[in-house]
């Protein structure tokens, strides 16, 4: 029994099909782990016990009865607390929005609900996830699987440890800048970014809503393409008879290698080299086009994040983390016309993108070029913050600025990703590619 809380989700779900294990047990299980846990309350910002119990009584009843909604029907998980849940707190990670309880649930809640999937809870988050690093000095910063005195990476800091911690099945996160890259890569899961605008945001507490995307935090590709189904209201993709033989691959350079850490720079090598090995062919590939776009991120993403939560900050600024509270104020900078320009431009760069790599599977780079960093430091050093939460973003930005899905794979190396970037809305190719490559790289 205690070997389900490190299945994954669809293994899960197979043995629920086939009556090995009922989704009460399962639950009860999963439950008892959350609250025997030492690190909790560090993880989580809410345990819905009875929603939970309740979920899975209904799941354990259409298993008996051959009624089954999905593979992952009685399957737990986890739900970033910026996903509006009727009648529980969310609150986005911040006391801007403390004691905020909605009426109802987001819609890929209610999406996955109807699935069958159950509810076990809210977990941290960067604080109104503007942050890729995990920290919260506000609510509570979540351990990182391989190291106790570095962060977790954010924002979707818990929904990363509720998985790698054997406290939920998947973890659904959002992304805007990395936010479900990096805690996958630091802790050492499989995290799906999707396109901007194919996953619903109603009732998910905004960030830049022209770069807010949903997706889930998981153990194996298959899991995060069921995932995918289930916040959509669909099966999910079909990821039989993949291999890489044949498959056509762009290495990016430009930005994506500067400055990497030495065990990134050693893991990404070796991911490519097995992917070399296995029939791919690995190219390496320059779009300097893609430094322009990168100096726009200051006014495309802080301008929108400052719009949007002005008014709220600013009649109570010192509920806020200082360094969080600073990157939103530096969104005033900027003028309307600084903002329309730069949208101008990007999408000009877009097409240039587009074109580049247009003849590849995927383009391929670390997820983040950068290791974990020490969490007392990021407290006391701020220009150590400073730059430990740009190089964090950089990689994954590029994917969000190009308007792309993407993947971030474990390499096998502690803490470091293999980042896999696809066309926009061409999730299910994306996820064919990417489970070619898991096949490799574990």
């Amino acid at each position: 029994m205690q070997d389900w809380l490190n299945m994954s989700a669809a293994d899960l779900g197979r043995g629920i099909g086939s009556g090995e294990i009922n989704p009460l047990e399962l639950t009860r299980t999963y439950l008892d782990a959350i609250d025997a846990h030492p690190q909790r309350d560090r993880i989580y910002a809410r345990v819905t016990h009875d929603r939970a119990l309740a979920e899975a009584k209904a799941a354990a009843e259409r298993a008996d009865a051959g009624q089954r909604r999905s593979l992952l029907d009685g399957v737990p998980i986890s739900w970033k607390d910026l996903f509006d849940s009727a009648g529980v707190g969310t609150e986005s990670g911040s006391d801007l929005l403390l004691n905020r309880i909605p009426d109802q649930d987001a819609l890929v809640l209610r999406n996955a609900t109807a699935m069958g999937t159950v509810c076990l809870g809210k977990t941290h988050m960067s604080e109104l996830a503007f942050s890729g690093l995990g920290l919260n000095p506000v609510k509570e910063t979540p351990p990182c699987i391989n190291d106790a005195e570095v962060v977790p990476g954010g924002s979707s800091s818990g929904a990363a440890a509720s998985v790698a911690f054997g406290l939920a099945a998947c973890g659904i996160g959002s992304d805007t800048g990395g936010s479900v890259r990096i805690p996958s890569a630091w802790n050492d899961l499989v995290g799906l970014k999707t396109t901007s605008g194919r996953v619903s945001l109603e009732g998910v507490v905004p960030l830049c809503l022209k770069f807010d995307t949903v997706g889930p935090l998981a153990r194996t590709v298959e899991d995060a393409a069921l995932f995918l189904g289930v916040i959509e209201g669909t099966s999910g993709s079909d990821l039989r008879g993949v291999n890489l033989k044949g498959r056509r691959f762009a290495d990016l350079q430009t930005v994506a290698h500067q400055d990497l850490d030495d065990p990134v720079r050693d893991a990404h090598a070796s991911a490519l080299e097995r992917l070399r090995l296995a029939g791919a062919e690995v190219i390496p590939l320059e779009v300097p086009a893609l430094e322009d776009a990168m100096a726009l991120s200051g006014v495309l993403f802080t301008t929108e994040a400052y719009g949007l939560w002005k008014d709220v900050i600013e009649a109570s600024p010192d509920l806020m983390f200082p360094a969080i509270l600073e990157r939103f104020r530096s969104g005033d900078a900027f003028s309307g016309a600084d903002y329309v320009a730069a949208w101008a431009k990007l999408e000009q760069i877009r097409m240039v993108w587009d074109q580049a790599t247009s003849g590849f599977d995927a383009v391929l780079c670390p997820t983040s070029p950068i290791l974990p960093p020490n969490m007392h430091r990021l407290l006391t050093d701020e220009d150590y913050y400073v730059r430990a939460n740009l190089m964090a973003l950089r990689n994954t930005r590029i994917g969000n600025l190009m308007g792309l899905c993407g993947l971030s794979l474990p390499t096998g190396t502690p803490s470091c990703g293999l980042q896999v970037l696809g066309q926009p809305d061409c999730e299910e190719a994306l996820l064919r590619v990417g489970a070619a490559i898991e096949q490799v790289l574990a």
